[in-house]
């Protein structure tokens, strides 16, 4: 396991490298053992609109559920990071942990749900991830089985950066918006915006069941975040889309120079690299993130005026 040190040295570099081939085994187990916790709180916790009851959040040493109602009892499920180690604790002081490690999903969530039992929280969940093709249950899981420390905790340390900045555009909007959140299922951070109107059923998104899509798109939106890469995007990316999509959204002109409209993916995206290379890594993901956003607002015909606050620019 990488030692303290090499973390040290990784953290002093805010924006790391992440190609995604580096790591492309312990992104797909990892994606796996965040569906299992995620699961947990989505069989616990009270349903919220847009299936806001679901996600993670970025925390100081890795990501969380928040706390979950149990009766009258709460507890809550961390990922840490930096000491690669999965906590539970509840609110009346007990706790369970376990390391981060090489290990099967299988043997992960079974090892989730013994800590769970030796806390007296028992928790029936739907074993089958979702959002990914030829999914496995995850008792059934002993092929994705890696863990490289080093990777994850660059992961992280580019989650807190993003969270940072996300959370800095976010609070540029005084409409209806989002907390930043890590959704699980497409395994990336995202923060939406609302323009307050209804939109039209969606369509339907591949790996994904209709009910969720069209709960989660059920009002227009502007969305945006990052994802670490995956289905043929060897490289991590910032994205942002709009749906419905305005007419000539698409062919829209959006900074940096570095981004573009991907048709694959229906949304403008700016490679993660461009970024990190950047004189300024936050001013140019603010100004991807303040433009396509523009777009959307402007092409979409949002009432700005009442939705947003003043940027300084």
């Amino acid at each position: 396991m990488t030692n303290i040190r090499e973390f040290r040295a990784i953290g002093a570099e805010t924006w790391p490298s992440l190609p995604l081939g580096g790591w492309r085994d312990t992104c797909a187990t990892l994606q796996l053992w965040t569906q299992v916790v995620g699961k947990i709180r989505l069989a616990l916790a009270p349903p919220v609109n847009h299936w806001w009851h679901v996600p993670l959040y970025v925390t100081c040493s890795g990501l969380t559920t928040s706390p979950i109602p149990y009766g009258a009892r709460r507890f809550q499920i961390d990922f840490d990071f930096l000491h690669h180690r999965l906590a539970i604790q509840t609110s009346d002081g007990a706790t369970e942990s376990f390391p981060l490690q090489p290990r099967s999903v299988a043997e992960f969530y079974s090892e989730v749900m013994k800590r769970l039992c030796a806390l007296g929280i028992n928790v029936q969940i739907w074993t089958t991830p979702v959002e990914i093709p030829d999914p496995i249950t995850f008792e059934e899981d002993r092929i994705h089985s890696a863990y490289d420390p080093t990777h994850v905790h660059r992961l992280w340390c580019i989650l807190v950066q993003a969270d940072r900045i996300l959370t800095v555009f976010r609070a540029r909007f005084c409409g209806k918006a989002s907390p930043v959140h890590f959704f699980w299922g497409s395994f990336d951070l995202a923060v939406t915006r609302f323009s307050g109107r209804l939109a039209p059923p969606h369509p339907g998104a591949h790996n994904v069941a209709d009910r969720v899509s069209r709960e989660a798109y059920c009002n227009e939106v502007s969305s945006c975040g990052f994802w670490p890469g995956g289905a043929g995007m060897e490289q991590p990316v910032f994205y942002s889309y709009a749906y419905p999509p305005p007419l000539g959204f698409a062919a829209a002109t959006v900074r940096p120079v570095a981004a573009s409209y991907s048709d694959a993916l229906g949304e403008f995206i700016l490679p993660y690299d461009d970024v990190r290379q950047a004189e300024s890594p936050d001013d140019a993901l603010l100004d991807f993130l303040q433009s396509t956003y523009e777009v959307a607002a402007r092409l979409g015909r949002w009432d700005r005026a009442s939705l947003e606050r003043a940027v300084s620019r």
